[in-house]
C-alpha cells in the first residue's frame, strides 16, 4: 500500500496552517502523538475482546496493538532524551466525532467501528509523510519509518470491514465518514492535537 493510495482514499489533505501550528508546537505534538499509539493499541486490544469468532481480525489486530505499543515506546524514548514531561493533555475533538455516528446494532458496529479505524490510521500516516519535511533529523526518520505500518494498518481495517458487512457494499458508509473526516481537518481549533483542524 503507497501512501499514494492514501492521498487518492482521504477526501483533503492536511491544510498548511496545521504544519505550521505543529512546528510551532513540538512538545504538545509528541506528547498527543504518545497519547494516539496508547488509543490505536486500545482500539485494536477493545475489538479482540468484543469479537472473538473472527480468526482474521484477532490475529490482525493483535499484529496491530503490539505494532502500536512499539511506537508508543518509541515516542515517549524520544520524549525522555529529550527532556519533555509526560504531562496529560486533553484528547481532541477528532476521533470522539469521527465514532458519533458509529451504529449500534451489529454487524454495522463493527464495519462502521472499522471504517473510522482505517480512515484514522490513513490521516496519520499521511500527517506523517506531509510533516517530515520540517522536522529535525531524528524526528523526520522516525516519522518516515511509520509510514508503511500506517498504510497497512489502513488497509487491515478497510478489508475487515469489507468481511465483517458481507454481501453489503460500504462505499457509500466510507465516503459519509470521509466527508465527515475532511470537515474536522478542514475546521477551527482552539488546540492544537495531533488530529486537530486548523487554528481557529
Amino acid at each position: 500500500m503507497s501512501t499514494e493510495a492514501i492521498h487518492q482514499f482521504l477526501h483533503c489533505h492536511t491544510p498548511d496552517a496545521w504544519v505550521e501550528w505543529a512546528c510551532r508546537e513540538p512538545e504538545l505534538m509528541l506528547i498527543d502523538h504518545a497519547n494516539c499509539e496508547k488509543k490505536a493499541a486500545g482500539t485494536a486490544l477493545n475489538l479482540m475482546y468484543r469479537y472473538i469468532d473472527d480468526f482474521e481480525l484477532l490475529n490482525k489486530m493483535s499484529r496491530l496493538a503490539r505494532e502500536e505499543l512499539r511506537h508508543f515506546e518509541q515516542v515517549i524514548a524520544i520524549m525522555e532524551a529529550r527532556g519533555i514531561e509526560y504531562r496529560p493533555v486533553s484528547a481532541s475533538r477528532y476521533a470522539a466525532e469521527m465514532r458519533k455516528p458509529v451504529r449500534t446494532f451489529e454487524p454495522a458496529r463493527l464495519v462502521d467501528t472499522l471504517i473510522v479505524g482505517a480512515i484514522i490510521e490513513a490521516r496519520s500516516c499521511e500527517r506523517f509523510e506531509k510533516l517530515a519535511p520540517f522536522l529535525d533529523d531524528e524526528l523526520q526518520k522516525f516519522y518516515r519509518s511509520l509510514l508503511k505500518s500506517e498504510a497497512r494498518h489502513f488497509e487491515d481495517y478497510l478489508k475487515l470491514a469489507q468481511k465483517a458487512a458481507g454481501e453489503e457494499a460500504i462505499n457509500a458508509r466510507v465516503q459519509f465518514f470521509l466527508e465527515l473526516e475532511a470537515s474536522l481537518v478542514e475546521s477551527g481549533d482552539d488546540d492544537f492535537r495531533f488530529h486537530s483542524g486548523v487554528p481557529a
